[in-house]
């Protein structure tokens, strides 16, 4: 990624920069956070197929988590675009356990 300099007219005052440090180090707990939720979702998956569960999504389950976070916000992101953001990640949470699903059959087929 490449970062340009900006004209002194939009200089960063010290204040500006301590939040944005603040902000980059969220980002990256924010990061760690989030993956470690998906190789949860992944393992959830994985005990869904030893237990017989064919179908990788749960509405269900979904719609519980859903109402749990819409409870625990307490502001300022509001309802709507949080809901979007877990939707999003369910969505690539589900990506991933049938991306384990394809690779777990295809090694079923090699008599793995």
């Amino acid at each position: 990624m490449r970062v340009t300099k900006r004209p002194p007219s939009q200089a960063e005052t010290p204040e500006l920069r301590r939040l944005r440090r603040q902000i980059d180090a969220l980002d990256r707990r924010i990061v760690a956070l989030l993956n470690e939720r998906a190789e949860l979702a992944r393992a959830a998956g994985r005990a869904k197929v030893r237990g017989g569960r064919h179908t990788i999504r749960d509405s269900e389950r979904e719609r519980e988590v859903l109402l749990r976070v819409t409870m625990a916000n307490q502001g300022p992101l509001g309802q709507a675009d949080l809901l979007a953001l877990y939707r999003r990640l369910m969505t690539a949470t589900r990506a991933l356990e049938a991306r384990d699903r394809a690779r777990d059959d295809a090694g079923e087929d090699d008599g793995a």
